[in-house]
């Protein structure tokens, strides 16, 4: 077939990729191998726009033992326990079919966890829909909310927290982000780098069908008005068949017999055949023949692009070939030898006894496009909202906004759909600043949590970028958790557009800076470009995903009040910032002005303190300030609880909006026995933390001094409004 510009294009490849793919191979590729060259040049798989900014990131630690460039990071959280995580886009597939979108994002990120011998442990989510009255939003959220549900729940692993959002930026292009966390023994990690020659290269899993063809570059291309056409390109997903490749896969790792192994996820066998060869300096021989198929008549370019489900790659030890496939057989399963390793440094492909295609590896990965794309700096309007002249409102009135809007209601109707306890090391659910799960027959834990502020990464990339790793490490404080590494989703829109670039590049600092500050390195991640339609792009959305460490589980510490008659302390000083708040978009729909300042210096010292508090056992309950300021968080710690509040107004209040619903960072309200309120304010003194008494519980009512009085049970039924009447 002759390759046209039509062709080369279809495939995703820019014109001038092509060229450069001639002058690489010495010749003109034929379908498959353009097909092949498609499937690795993607921004997908390549990173080819990112890959410049990505390497910034601060990637190490004492606690790291693998970061980015795996199928997902690793750390050490002692007693030769380590933690493998990673998150994972599949925005584009669910918009387009939001159940199987959704279920294989789960299912895929699932593979990257136990592929390098870990047992997932716990499942996490951030997702994104348009406004609640955009036509769309209602059947993508059921589908999407359906999709994780289903697959999570019947491979057996609990989905444990993550966040629900709503914002008219996503309403042509919404986002889901699945993040998966594993537990696995220090020395025996596995990872995707080949060795040796003439090795078994062995399929494993399901069978290849014609499912998610062309599923990464898809992913890699934005929007139009014609992408339901693109329905053929989401991938198909079968849990139980999952569940089944994940205790075959954990029993063969109990031996030495795998060398190396690496799921088939995006672009399918290509990508996990030259990413393993490219690792090892090897090539790679496989007969396609051999490729055990579910249809018929399946060509040699639909088995190497597919991206069905539940499939894997393995390079075996010499004679490790017979009990390895005992072990699959046992769990019904494929095992088929499908392949060697080899000295040639190419891909080679065979089908029928004749090679159909030969591509040297390095063409396809180390020597893919990397561009440094032009990119402008965001010139951040200062607009100060003069709040005088707003019409006036009443705090109660306020507050009621808020807590019965879409983004700050009751999400129980979501979690409920979610099996939480499964494994039953499930020690605190989602709900409050972060999920913790135990480890196994252990009396430790780690804490998890996501998080992303996209509207402040709109208005000033740097403060945003900042500020989200900065409150995911505040979660994970506030449940008393050392906070060790994150892993991102980097989700934004066109980047062959200069402003799109230049958040991009400028989230980036924001996180580097506060990463480095922090000592919390990033070790794993996916860039997700291209999201929008019609050149309609969405805010800038980085989502966080941290995981901290509780050496010692006495008791879980959450945000819900425990008793009545405590004292309430606010660690960290409130300035009143309102612009890019809450209260002036729920009360007002104003977006302007820029995110509040981040002191690194004040949110690692205001941390440590707290979480040296917690291990005294000073806390009663803790819960970060953030979206819709302090207000917004003493409700959140009475919801729930059978306690309320009465909090005094400071002495010379100057705004009462602006010290309730300012959004100020690096705050948190504690919750103390009063007898130990001495130790906790010598502690805080003493390390130059700035504190507020604010107040004390009570039974019964959610009170501020002189401004309102609402019963505990009417802030619950508020609360629980909006998705009620949804």
């Amino acid at each position: 077939m002759k390759i046209t510009n039509q062709i080369i294009e279809k495939h995703g490849l820019k014109l001038e990729e092509f060229k450069i793919i001639k002058k690489l191979i010495k010749r003109e590729p034929n379908l498959l191998e353009l097909g092949v060259f498609s499937a690795m040049w993607n921004e997908h798989c390549s990173y080819k726009s990112s890959r410049i900014h990505l390497k910034k990131l601060p990637t190490k630690g004492k606690q790291v033992i693998q970061g980015p460039g795996e199928n997902a990071g690793v750390i050490d959280i002692g007693d030769d326990d380590a933690i493998i995580f990673k998150i994972e886009s599949h925005n584009h597939p669910s918009f387009i079919e939001p159940y199987q979108g959704a279920a294989t994002g789960v299912g895929g990120i699932l593979r990257d966890v136990f592929t390098m011998g870990a047992r997932p442990i716990a499942l996490l989510n951030s997702i994104h829909f348009g406004s609640p009255k955009h036509p769309k939003t209602k059947s993508l959220l059921n589908g999407v909310v359906s999709g994780i549900g289903g697959y999570g729940n019947c491979i057996g692993i609990p989905t444990v927290a993550g966040e629900t959002k709503f914002n008219e930026t996503y309403n042509e292009n919404i986002l889901v982000n699945a993040m998966a966390v594993g537990h696995a023994k220090k020395d025996k990690i596995f990872y995707s780098k080949a060795k040796g020659i003439n090795k078994s290269v062995v399929y494993v899993g399901s069978k290849t069908g014609r499912d998610g063809i062309h599923g990464a570059s898809m992913a890699s291309a934005e929007f139009d008005e014609n992408s339901e056409e693109k329905k053929p390109t989401v991938q198909v997903g079968d849990p139980f068949t999952e569940k089944l490749l994940l205790e075959a896969c954990l029993e063969l790792m109990k031996d030495n017999s795998i060398i190396s192994i690496q799921d088939m996820g995006a672009a399918g066998l290509t990508s996990s055949s030259v990413e393993m060869a490219s690792k090892g300096d090897l090539g790679i021989e496989l007969d396609l023949e051999k490729v055990p198929c579910r249809e018929e008549n399946m060509t040699p370019y639909e088995m190497m692009l597919s991206e069905s489900q539940e499939r894997m790659l393995i390079i075996l030890e010499d004679h490790k070939e017979k009990n390895a496939k005992k072990i699959f057989d046992k769990w019904d399963l494929d095992f088929v030898i499908i392949g060697k390793t080899t000295n040639t440094n190419n891909l080679t492909l065979k089908f029928k006894n004749k090679i159909v295609g030969e591509i040297p590896i390095e063409a396809l990965a180390s020597k893919a496009p990397i561009y440094d794309r032009k990119w402008s700096k965001r010139k951040p309007q200062k607009n100060e909202i003069n709040l005088k002249k707003l019409k006036k409102i009443k705090i109660e009135d306020a507050l009621i906004k808020i807590l019965s809007s879409p983004n700050h209601s009751n999400k129980s109707w979501i979690t409920d759909q979610f099996d939480q306890n499964v494994m039953c090391d499930t020690v605190q659910k989602s709900g409050s600043d972060a999920a913790i799960v135990r480890i196994h027959n252990k009396d430790k834990a780690i804490a998890v949590s996501v998080d992303s502020s996209a509207n402040y990464c709109k208005s000033h990339p740097i403060l945003g970028g900042k500020q989200i790793v900065c409150e995911n490490w505040r979660n994970l404080i506030a449940v008393g958790a050392k906070p060790l590494a994150i892993t991102n989703c980097l989700n934004f829109g066109n980047p062959e557009n200069n402003e799109i670039m230049g958040e991009f590049a400028e989230c980036l600092e924001g996180i580097k800076q506060a990463c480095e500050f922090l000592n919390y390195p990033v070790v794993s991640g996916n860039v997700s470009f291209y999201n929008g339609t019609n050149k309609k792009n969405i805010y800038p959305t980085p989502v966080i995903g941290g995981v901290g460490l509780i050496k010692k589980l006495s008791k879980p510490l959450n945000h819900e009040f425990k008793k009545e008659n405590s004292t309430l302390v606010l660690i960290g000083k409130t300035f009143g910032h309102l612009e890019q708040s809450c209260f002036l978009r729920e009360n007002y729909s104003i977006i302007d002005g820029l995110p509040p300042e981040v002191n690194l210096l004040n949110e690692k010292n205001n941390g440590e303190n707290l979480l040296n508090l917690i291990e005294k056992n000073y806390i009663l309950s803790s819960h970060d300030v953030s979206s819709g300021g302090l207000i917004t968080a003493l409700s959140e710690m009475s919801i729930g609880s059978n306690y309320g509040v009465k909090i005094q107004k400071p002495k010379n209040l100057t705004n009462l909006m602006k010290y309730f619903f300012g959004e100020d960072q690096a705050r948190y309200i504690i919750e103390i026995d009063t007898k130990n309120l001495p130790k906790v304010e010598k502690i805080l003194k003493d390390n130059d933390v700035y504190y507020e008494n604010i107040g004390f519980t009570q039974k019964d009512h959610f009170e501020i001094e002189g401004e309102l009085k609402i019963s505990t049970k009417d802030l619950f039924k508020i609360n629980n409004a909006w998705y009620n009447s949804y």
